[in-house]
């Protein structure tokens, strides 16, 4: 190719990586792959026009990352079209054990959710803002880039409840700050429903919200690891919010 058909060449490319840039971190990430990937042909071309051994050693590299991220997404995006149709539902029993957040929806905690919101009413007394706690830890622990966390909740009629629930929570909002993410508190009095819901789609309703663990003694297996703590009897739904559209327009 000639030098200025190259020049052409690059700068297409160079568009289509930015859009595609843009299209991934708007969570299209459809568009995106696309974009990723005709990008790259493009750089492919210039590489090949390239003699300067500088210059195509930074292509290769370019190349390389575009190309990672690209199978990345290809990955993800296959995944959460077939998972998509599914419907998860687990039976937690009375008394059981084995059932801490991370072994009931942890593996949904993916590198592409960037927002969690939970709605449950009853995130006011102590060891209820604490199960919240141990799911911001959850989301630190899995190293998900997430920048924020959404929380709506009720409050108690008592003013002085309702200072301690607040003093809690932005304690929590504080300690998240150091880990790069944002607490978002709501209140609501009407609020009814108990649900985790993740950016990338995911619905995970749980029965009794957060709530579902059996209080036992500060120095009783269980207490300090969730995965040994008994629990109240309840069940929790898994399901893509594409499901529900796609039931939709089939009704």
């Amino acid at each position: 190719m000639s030098e200025d058909k190259v020049a052409g060449v690059e700068a297409s490319a160079i568009s289509i990586l930015k859009r595609a840039v843009e299209l991934d971190n708007s969570h299209r990430y459809d568009e995106s792959l696309t974009c990723y990937q005709e990008g790259v042909g493009l750089l492919m071309q210039v590489l090949r026009s390239v003699t300067d051994a500088g210059k195509r050693q930074r292509y290769r590299q370019k190349i390389e990352e575009y190309l990672a991220r690209a199978e990345e997404l290809k990955v993800f995006v296959k995944d959460e079209k077939e998972a998509s149709k599914q419907h998860e539902q687990i039976q937690v029993e009375p008394n059981s054990i084995g059932h801490s957040y991370d072994s009931l929806f942890g593996r949904y905690l993916t590198n592409f959710v960037t927002v969690v919101e939970v709605e449950d009413p009853y995130i006011r007394s102590h060891h209820q803002i604490q199960n919240f706690l141990r799911l911001c830890e959850l989301v630190v622990r899995r190293k998900c880039p997430v920048k924020r966390i959404v929380l709506t909740t009720g409050r108690d009629d008592d003013v002085s409840s309702q200072q301690q629930q607040q003093q809690k929570l932005l304690s929590i909002g504080r300690s998240l700050q150091t880990c790069g993410i944002q607490l978002h508190i709501n209140y609501s009095n009407t609020l009814h429903d108990r649900e985790i819901r993740l950016d990338t789609g995911w619905v995970i309703k749980i029965g009794r919200g957060l709530d579902i663990y059996k209080s036992c003694d500060k120095f009783a297996i269980g207490f300090c690891d969730l995965e040994l703590r008994p629990c109240h009897e309840t069940t929790i739904d898994i399901f893509h919010r594409s499901s529900m559209k796609m039931s939709s327009s089939k009704s």
